[in-house]
């Protein structure tokens, strides 16, 4: 009996000797992975890869906006050492750590962390359903952001359109310039977007109060042809949707002099635009011709500009080309006012092959010598059909809803004066 007590013993012992061996057995460690990067970004996707050392391991993924706190980002899992990441925002810089998983319970520690920032989406050239679609503007659509595939340009008399303010853009297709073709429009390429964007300041006098955006008006080349559209706003400021049927929208608005001001503002039909942009049955932008855009903003000339950052090419300085006057200058004499004033706001109807050439010999074109313009023939008539406002017969023909005070009584004092 001793005998048998002493084997089992020394059985127990065995068995209890080997557990203890197999659970001294060292646990590889679970490694961190190394040399992250990340390839083909795109607005919204990238792929990621990696190096690791443990090649029967799974990986998870986290990944979120720069800056976001390990455990509030988006997590996945990948077996392999790469994973291609989607749905991403676009012109965005993003964070991501990587966290090697050996078995439930052995992981490493997280990488350090790795970031990106994905590219800015290309400007779409066609009338998509909602303006957020073309990629003119980043971030929040109300902001008018411009994207930088885009640029903006002013004018140095503009259009009156019922004392809206306008935000204009200029989008051409990668790799492309506008090309000098003179003192008037340059030649645009193919898919070059043009944008005009409408919108009043709540109160002039302080513009922290927000702004009311109206409509978005498009023109885009295409096959050599100039097409139109026109956004119109949501009343939450969030979007704008293609309408090209026009609509009226009541507006209201604080002058920088704390007048209260309200109109019915019109957008207009794709058959008003026509009317207004067409010369000989053809579409053409009306405001961005060379000499409207020949002056400095903050002390920069803006062709100059344009010509530095090649958005303008063939032209090599701006002493070549003409200047339309601002008609607001003051120190400019009256005829230079009147005329330019007319210019960009009677112009694109008044001049040959223009819609009201068939039923006025008016020539305002300011290049147009004033002995050929029939400007001093017809100074009673254009007294009198800019000395009110009644729609289909007062002058502007559409385009605005009220009388412009400032710019018609200088008309009616240049036509006075002739």
């Amino acid at each position: 009996m001793k005998k048998i007590f002493i084997l089992l013993a020394g059985i127990v012992l065995t068995v209890s000797c080997g557990n203890d061996t197999d659970d001294l057995i060292p646990v590889p460690d679970c490694n961190t992975v190394t040399n992250l990067s990340s390839n083909s970004v795109t607005d919204n996707s990238a792929i990621i890869t990696w190096d690791t050392s443990d090649n029967a391991a799974s990986y998870a993924i986290e990944y979120g906006i720069s800056g976001f706190a390990l455990g509030n980002g988006t997590t996945v899992s990948e077996s392999d050492t790469a994973i291609e990441l989607t749905g991403l925002q676009a012109n965005t810089p993003y964070d991501f750590y990587i966290q090697t998983i050996c078995s439930a319970s052995n992981t490493s520690a997280y990488s350090d962390v790795y970031s990106f920032t994905t590219l800015v989406p290309n400007v779409v050239a066609a009338f998509e359903t909602n303006l957020s679609e073309l990629n003119l503007f980043t971030g929040s659509l109300n902001a008018l952001n411009i994207s930088p595939k885009a640029f903006e340009y002013n004018l140095n008399s503009a259009l009156f359109t019922d004392y809206a303010h306008k935000q204009r853009i200029i989008a051409l297709p990668e790799g492309t310039s506008m090309e000098f073709d003179g003192d008037g429009l340059p030649i645009f390429p193919d898919h070059t977007v043009i944008a005009k964007t409408f919108y009043y300041n709540i109160d002039e006098r302080d513009l922290s109060l927000g702004r009311q955006i109206i409509e978005t008006r498009i023109l885009i080349k295409l096959n050599g042809i100039w097409e139109t559209g026109d956004y119109k706003w949501n009343e939450a400021q969030t979007e704008a949707v293609l309408d090209l049927e026009g609509s009226t929208l009541p507006v209201t608005w604080i002058d920088a002099a704390g007048n209260s001001n309200s109109t019915n503002y019109k957008i207009p039909s794709n058959t008003d635009c026509f009317t207004c942009h067409a010369n000989n049955e053809e579409i053409f932008p009306i405001g961005p011709k060379l000499r409207s855009m020949n002056f400095d903003i903050n002390g920069v000339n803006q062709l100059e500009q344009f010509i530095s950052n090649q958005h303008l090419t063939g032209l090599e300085n701006t002493a070549s080309v003409r200047v339309l006057p601002n008609w607001e200058d003051i120190s400019l004499p009256l005829e230079t006012r009147a005329r330019a004033y007319m210019d960009i706001n009677c112009a694109h109807c008044h001049i040959p092959g223009g819609t009201c050439a068939d039923q006025s010999s008016l020539n305002f074109a300011l290049e147009t010598p004033l002995e050929e313009s029939n400007i001093v023939e017809q100074s009673v008539s254009i007294d009198y059909r800019v000395s009110f406002f009644s729609e289909g017969v007062s002058m502007p023909f559409i385009g605005t809803t009220m009388r412009h005070a400032e710019g018609l009584d200088m008309i009616q004092e240049y036509m006075n004066s002739l």
